[in-house]
């Protein structure tokens, strides 16, 4: 593309750590301006990438060039915040300078009377700094940052940084890295720590920055909004591919069908000549087939292409019917000490479900699944598991896995009549093979504990399963793997998320936990999403709307105080009448434009089964009302201008 600048190129790179081979012959460039998604099973050596790029770690073969002077931003794990106490001195850390100069300029402004030449030269070079350096608009950029990443920009300002939550903590640093100054972001796991609502404004905040974004995810739908080109880690090494995640997808299907062929008609080619070689070696023709099994071993053999064979293979088996009415809530509230999470929540799930629970960080979906089980006691109203329902439950924080046990005790204990190579089977279906199975669970990696914790779900002969967040740590193939066996799955199942694809996937019902209410949505996400969409333009429009009325009030009340000075001419009351008419049409229209603009506010209308349908019609008369109060404001505002103008010239 013209214009653009190559800020980062990886030549033929391999890395490797004592003698095991993390990748090689790793080649891609990185342009300003890019937005690359990183993706693979973990494992690959994503992370490791990042290090070679921001210079932490030197490639043990092939090169890395930057371009002189390139800022490289990282987010660090464990961030102490230098040093910061509030919350907003933490947001504001990158930059720290600047920051202080602008007190110094503060407390020097005070003394500017008393001070003399030299002083007033020195405050107006430092003022010049700071003007250079952007510092005028760090605060605005700071505080745009937060709320969009979900904190109260006022608050911040004085909330102490200790009182933040591990989750908190995660999403400020992730504040920090987005307003510090860089050429290249180095984003991994960016979503980890947010809702749907803070991943929609980071994906948005993506698509608007000029600076260049690599970013490691494990969410397709981030990825397919965030990305315009893919590095796809697999087989030992990396594939750069142009264009989005979509794309991504079936330029690698093509890809490896393209490879398979290949290798067929290889195996089949070297087939035949082993066949002849072997049928001939000893007879008349031993001459012909020493020369063919001589051109044979020079052959170099094409390896057998990667496979779309998941990490783990997750099947659940047949399970009791069980209860019509899985899971029920009536006018249920849940505290946690003086705090109500959750009140007068009402709901049923239903057999066959795959119900999705929703909600911003911090709605209270953890608890209330933990009080659904009967793992949290602050609860009133009804809230409880049907008759005839076994519950496999995923923990978010994946406290099921007992870490004090080698995988192959935790699954024998399980199933404590199988034999060892049952057992290691088992493991061996979720990416546990040879030596790995006496690991103990301490040991493992988030993403190996969450699949050991699937391989025991897999076992539960569960029919409700009750999924907290159960793709955090997992990677693509894994997730999609994990799609696969619920989509398979014959019982019910109750799903917080905030993976947008799998809940477009899989949902039939949502419950939506917002404000310390539920809402039963009768419709898969992907239809929740459409709803959302045309509520929040109907929204835009009312606000429109307000606005524009505004200002015809006001337009009016001008009008008015000046009107009575005019009655008495003649040429000015024939003008007023139009202009009275045109009030009253305006008027009749503002009335219509409150009646729908009730009706789209109405909580009611959304959870309606015609709810989408009814909005987006109401949706399409406000703007034809739109439309027609337009014009006649226009000729409204034509006709005061007149009125005006004759009363100028009768004066």
């Amino acid at each position: 593309m013209d214009g653009e600048v190559t800020l980062l190129s990886v030549s033929r790179a391999g890395v490797d750590f004592g003698a095991s081979k993390i990748f090689d012959d790793v080649s891609f460039t990185i342009a300003s301006g890019q937005r690359w998604g990183i993706v693979g099973r973990n494992g690959t050596g994503k992370t490791t990438l990042f290090r070679l790029l921001t210079g932490e770690l030197e490639p043990t073969r092939g090169d890395v060039a930057r371009r002189p002077g390139l800022r490289v931003s990282l987010l660090e794990q464990h961030r102490e915040f230098g040093g910061a106490s509030t919350v907003w001195e933490a947001a504001a850390g990158p930059f720290a300078e600047l920051l202080a100069l602008e007190r110094e300029l503060m407390a020097h402004a005070e003394r500017l009377g008393h001070e003399d030449e030299a002083g007033l030269a020195s405050y107006g070079r430092s003022l010049e700094r700071f003007e250079r350096g952007g510092g005028y608009t760090i605060a605005p950029r700071v505080d745009a940052v937060l709320h969009g990443l979900g904190f109260d920009p006022a608050a911040a300002r004085t909330k102490p940084l200790a009182q933040l939550s591990g989750g908190e903590r995660g999403r400020l640093g992730l504040v920090c890295q987005l307003v510090a100054p860089a050429d290249v972001l180095l984003l991994d796991e960016p979503t980890n720590h947010l809702d749907l609502e803070t991943t929609s404004w980071l994906e948005s905040y993506l698509a608007a920055t000029p600076t260049t974004v690599l970013l490691i995810s494990h969410d397709r739908a981030f990825l397919s909004a965030a990305a315009d080109h893919v590095l796809h880690f697999e087989a030992g090494t990396a594939t750069a591919y142009d264009g989005g995640y979509a794309s991504f997808v079936e330029q690698r299907a093509l890809r490896r069908l393209t490879a398979q062929r290949q290798f067929a008609q290889q195996q089949r080619k070297i087939a035949s000549e082993e066949d002849y070689i072997a049928r001939n070696i000893a007879g008349q023709n031993s001459r012909q087939a020493k020369g063919r099994r001589t051109r044979l071993a020079r052959t170099a053999r094409l390896s057998p292409p990667p496979t779309d064979e998941a990490s783990m293979a997750l099947r659940f088996g047949p399970v009791a019917r069980g209860g019509d009415r899985v899971a029920i809530a009536e006018r249920a509230a849940v505290r946690v000490g003086a705090r109500v999470l959750i009140q007068d929540a009402t709901g049923t799930l239903m057999r066959g479900d795959v119900l999705g629970l929703v909600g911003p960080n911090g709605s209270g979906k953890t608890t209330f699944l933990r009080a659904l089980l009967g793992d949290h006691d602050e609860v009133s109203g009804e809230l409880r598991i049907g008759a005839g329902i076994t519950v496999g439950y995923y923990r978010q924080d994946l406290a099921q896995v007992p870490l004090d046990k080698t995988l192959y005790d935790v699954i024998n204990d399980l199933r404590p009549t199988w034999d060892r190579r049952l057992v290691q089977g088992h493991l061996g279906r979720f990416g546990f093979s040879g030596d790995e199975v006496a690991r103990r669970s301490e040991t493992l990696s988030g993403g190996e504990r969450a699949r050991v914790a699937l391989a025991m779900l897999m076992l539960s002969g569960a029919n409700l399963l009750v999924l907290d967040e159960p793709t955090n740590h997992l990677d693509v193939e894994s997730i999609e793997a994990l799609e696969d066996g619920i989509a398979e799955f014959e019982g019910t199942v109750l799903l917080v998320s905030h993976d947008r694809e799998l809940l477009r996937a899989l949902t039939t019902k949502l419950w939506i936990l917002h404000d310390r209410h539920l809402t039963a949505f009768d419709g898969g996400f992907e239809e929740w999403e459409v709803v959302s969409a045309e509520r929040a333009r109907a929204a835009a429009l009312v606000a429109e709307e307000d606005e524009r009325v505004r200002r015809v009030d006001e337009q009016k009340k001008t009008h008015r105080r000046a009107d009575a000075a005019r009655q008495a001419k003649a040429a000015v009351r024939s003008a007023q009448m139009r202009v009275s008419e045109l009030e009253v049409e305006i008027q009749a229209l503002e009335h219509r434009i409150v009646e729908v603009t009730g009706q789209l506010e109405d909580p009611a209308l959304y959870v309606a089964p015609d709810g989408a349908s009814r909005a987006s019609n109401l949706g399409r008369e406000l703007e034809d009302l739109k439309r027609r109060l337009d014009r006649f404001l226009d000729e409204w505002a034509s006709a005061t201008q007149l009125a005006d103008t004759l009363a100028g010239r009768s004066s």
